[in-house]
C-alpha cells in the first residue's frame, strides 16, 4: 500500500498526531512520502523510510505555482493507494485525480469548503466536526476517526534539572503558545495556589505574554518555561497534575499525552474533552475562562490524593478503550482500501 500526504502545519499537538500516524503506518509496512513546510523540530521524529520533501506553498512563493502541478504529476505516475491532505491550507494541494481516494483530515472546525473540491472523504477527528460540516452543506463523505498517542509509561525526569524542589506540588501543560490556549489565564490560576509550581512546554508568539504576565503576578520563581521538547512524556510524568485551559480545543491532544502517563486532568469544557471526558470519572472540567474554577479544581487534586489517584486511572482507562493506537491505524488502513 503506498499513501502520500500534504502537511504544512507548525508546531503542536496536530503535528505530533501526524508523526503518532505516518510512523504507526509505516511500522504496518505502508509505503509513504509526505510534502512538509520546511524545518519543523519534528521531522527528525518520523520515520527514514518516508520520503520527505520540504515546501512552504504561500501564497507569494514559486511553490504556490509549481508544486500543484508537480503533485499531479507524482500521483499519476505513482499511483498511490490514498492521497491525504491534513487541514484546509494542505487541501488546496489535493490534485484533481481519480485513480485513488482522496482524504482532507480535520482537527478544527472549518469554515469554509471551498478548499476541499477535490477531496471525497472528509476524516474528523471529533463527532462535532463531523456534525458541523454537515451542517454548513458538505454532501460527500464524512469519517469519524480519532486520535492516538504513544501508551507507554516513562521515567520521570529529576525536578531539580527544572530548579523544582522534591515535594511542592507541579501543575503542567504544553502546546502552542497562542491566545486561545489560555496559558496566561492558567499562570493566573497557579498564582493563587501559594508554593505550587508551573510547568509550561511549548514556544510560540503569545510566550512573552505569558511570561510577562508571570512576572506582573511575581510568580517568576514558580513558573518554568519548557521551551519546545522532542518528547514531553518525562516531564508530564514528574507532574502531579496536568491541566488544558484552552478557549477552544476541538480535540485535546495533549489530554491523551497526560492520561498515557496516569496524570490526573483538569480541562476546560472546550468542544473536545466535554466529547470525551466524564466529570470525576477521568478528569475534572472547568468552564472555559474559570480562573478561580481552575484554582480550585487543581487544589482539591493535590489535596485529594483518593480523587487523584481514581481520575488519573479512569484517564488511562480511557485512553486504552478510546484512543489505541491499532483502532486508529487500522480504521484508516481501511479508509485507504475504498475507491473514490
Amino acid at each position: 500500500m503506498k499513501v502520500f500526504h500534504y502537511h504544512f502545519g507548525k508546531d503542536g499537538g496536530a503535528e505530533r498526531f501526524f508523526v503518532h500516524l505516518i510512523n504507526a503506518l509505516s511500522r504496518r509496512g505502508v509505503e509513504q512520502a509526505a510534502i512538509i513546510r520546511p524545518n519543523r523540530i519534528w521531522r527528525r521524529e518520523i520515520d527514514p523510510n518516508i520520503r520527505i520533501t520540504e515546501s512552504h506553498f504561500r501564497n507569494l512563493s514559486l511553490d504556490r505555482i509549481l508544486l500543484p502541478r508537480s503533485v499531479s504529476l507524482t500521483a499519476r505516475r505513482e499511483k498511490p493507494d490514498a492521497l491525504m491532505a491534513w487541514a484546509q491550507r494542505a487541501s488546496e494541494l489535493m490534485p484533481n485525480y481519480k485513480g485513488c481516494i482522496k482524504i482532507s483530515r480535520l482537527g478544527d472546525y472549518p469554515t469554509n469548503l471551498s478548499y476541499f473540491k477535490n477531496t471525497d472523504i472528509l476524516v474528523c477527528n471529533t463527532p462535532g466536526i463531523g456534525e458541523h460540516i454537515r451542517r454548513i452543506g458538505w454532501k460527500r463523505g464524512v469519517e469519524v476517526i480519532s486520535n492516538f498517542t504513544d501508551t507507554e509509561r516513562v521515567a520521570p525526569i529529576d525536578r531539580k534539572s527544572l530548579d523544582t524542589p522534591e515535594g511542592v506540588p507541579v501543575v503542567m501543560s504544553m502546546g502552542r503558545f497562542v491566545p486561545r490556549k489560555r496559558f496566561a489565564l492558567l499562570t493566573e490560576a497557579v498564582a493563587k495556589l501559594p508554593g505550587v509550581f508551573l510547568w509550561l512546554a511549548g514556544d510560540g508568539e503569545e510566550m512573552e505574554n505569558v511570561r510577562k504576565r508571570a512576572a506582573d503576578l511575581g510568580v517568576t520563581d514558580r513558573v518554568r518555561f519548557l521551551g519546545w521538547q522532542k518528547d514531553t512524556r518525562p516531564y508530564v510524568a514528574a507532574a502531579d497534575v496536568f491541566v488544558m485551559p484552552s478557549s477552544h480545543e476541538p480535540l485535546g491532544n495533549v489530554i491523551l499525552e497526560a492520561w498515557a502517563q496516569e496524570k490526573p486532568v483538569v480541562s476546560s469544557r472546550s468542544e473536545g474533552p466535554v466529547w470525551f471526558m466524564r466529570n470525576g470519572e477521568n478528569g475534572l472540567l472547568v468552564d472555559i475562562d474559570d480562573t478561580d474554577g481552575f484554582s480550585r479544581a487543581i487544589e482539591r487534586l493535590i489535596n485529594d490524593r483518593q480523587l487523584a489517584d481514581r481520575i488519573a486511572v479512569g484517564g488511562r482507562e480511557a485512553l486504552m478503550e478510546q484512543f489505541s493506537e491499532e483502532a486508529v491505524a487500522n480504521a484508516y488502513l481501511d479508509l485507504f482500501k475504498r475507491k473514490p
